[in-house]
């Protein structure tokens, strides 16, 4: 897919995936929030801690313009969120309906995320993917992700 310009004043961007799909690329709005948390719940993934919706909010606040969801025809059906610390950016929760998945929408998202991230002047993006989804790691390795076997540890302080 060719990259798309999503313009970093947040305006609605229309895309035509490779397969012909059609939809619309826009920033998160808190309205999406339960049909956004309805959908990563489908894809097998659970939302954390810093997932409700007051974290949402700080996440918006400090990273704006870096949640994205894809609609077609009015319907919420891909996310992706990002942020950036400064010095690195990240990709979070990228989800994409089942029925609509391998139709390049994921790929759309992803493009428009690292276009605004490029605008911030970020200059190396990171993902995790969870154990129990590893089958995604080739859809990311044919979009440039290189797996770094490192240790990942985290500390919850709240």
């Amino acid at each position: 897919m060719p990259r798309i310009g999503v313009p970093s004043a947040g305006a609605p961007v229309l895309v035509t995936s490779t397969l012909g799909i059609e939809l619309m690329i826009r920033e998160f709005r808190l309205a999406d929030y339960n049909n956004v948390v309805d959908l990563w719940l489908s894809v097998g993934i659970a939302p954390s801690i810093g997932d409700d919706q007051a974290g949402i909010e700080q996440r918006l606040q400090r990273d704006t313009g870096l949640f994205l969801v894809a609609e077609e025809n009015g319907k919420l059906i891909g996310a992706v969120m990002g942020t950036y610390d400064g010095r690195r950016g990240w990709i979070n929760h990228l989800a994409v309906c089942q029925q609509f998945q391998s139709r390049a929408i994921g790929s759309a998202l992803l493009d428009a995320l690292e276009s605004r991230l490029r605008e911030k002047g970020c200059a190396k993006i990171n993902l995790l993917i969870e154990m129990n989804n590893q089958k995604v790691q080739p859809f990311y390795e044919r979009l440039g992700y290189v797996r770094d076997d490192l240790i990942f540890m985290e500390k919850w302080l709240r």
